[in-house]
């Protein structure tokens, strides 16, 4: 994923943030132990989303990558988005790789009071570990939604009680999503899937599916190299000899190899679902 992710722009981005990092540590600082709102960024619009639910009015939180038309892997940061980055008091973040922008940003606008959750850190997981694609595991949000309950009552601790009670809110929003992967594993046992990408494979593993689709081709996909023809030929017979349940597809970055597979996929009569690695706004919550 490394090797798609754009560097450009970065530099500018850092130019922008440092001209204004003196009044931007000065303004949080006054803003948090004034009582207004925290200011928040999530790095992708899940975590944004969880902290507003977390937060709720006594947060402002915006979303650098929001839309799901757009491939992520190629996000350029810009001087706006440094801005956000620099002002914001409670940020969080993916890590593995996958929002390196935020890092650049934040070394660029330091603060002694900024809180900066990264998803990898809550996890334990090393910086080599393969999939980055964290919020479609179960185990992700709830650990971020705990981290930043803490950190928003740490700067605003008269309201603790309400971050508290939102995150027993929130917690229980996922029960019907536990309870739905308990029992597709119950009925559905080793359910064998193919998929380009490995963006919900997190989801599917939970499920305890058989992922079929050799993993040196969804990395391959996902990093923008050309996979192998042995690999490229082994999927496309998981179709065509009916190997699989299920396509899960990333209907948010396609190219015309992964256009090849959906095709494949649909004439064998393999049926697809469709994910998502920018969670599609308006109207979704995590």
């Amino acid at each position: 994923m490394l090797s798609r992710l754009s560097r450009r722009g970065i530099v500018l981005a850092a130019l922008a943030v440092t001209a204004g990092v003196s009044a931007t540590a000065c303004s949080s600082t006054s803003a948090a132990s004034s009582g207004a709102k925290v200011v928040a960024v999530g790095a992708e619009n899940e975590y944004a989303n969880v902290i507003g639910q977390i937060g709720g009015k006594y947060v402002q939180v915006s979303a650098i990558e929001s839309n799901p038309n757009t491939d992520p892997h190629t996000f350029e940061a810009s001087p706006s988005v440094a801005n956000a980055v620099s002002r914001a008091q409670l940020v969080v973040q993916n890590g593995i790789g996958y929002d390196t922008y935020m890092n650049k940003i934040e070394s660029a606008a330091p603060s002694a009071t900024r809180k900066v959750i990264v998803a990898q850190n809550l996890l334990g997981l090393p910086d080599s570990t393969p999939n980055p694609h964290l919020w479609y595991s179960p185990r992700t949000m709830p650990a971020v939604a705990r981290a930043v309950a803490a950190d928003l009552s740490k700067m605003q601790p008269a309201h603790a009680a309400y971050f508290a009670a939102d995150l027993r809110k929130f917690d229980a929003s996922l029960r019907p999503w536990e309870q739905a992967i308990a029992k597709f594993k119950a009925a559905y046992p080793g359910t064998t899937v193919a998929v380009t990408e490995p963006v919900g494979d997190y989801m599917l593993q939970a499920i305890e599916a058989k992922i079929l689709t050799p993993f040196t081709l969804q990395a391959d996909i996902m990093n923008g190299v050309d996979p192998s023809p042995q690999d490229v030929s082994l999927e496309n017979g998981l179709f065509s000899g009916h190997k699989v349940k299920v396509f899960v597809y990333n209907q948010q970055v396609t190219d015309s190899l992964t256009a090849s597979f959906l095709g494949q996929a649909k004439k064998d009569g393999i049926p697809v679902v469709g994910v998502y690695e920018t969670m599609p706004t308006p109207g979704y919550d995590y």
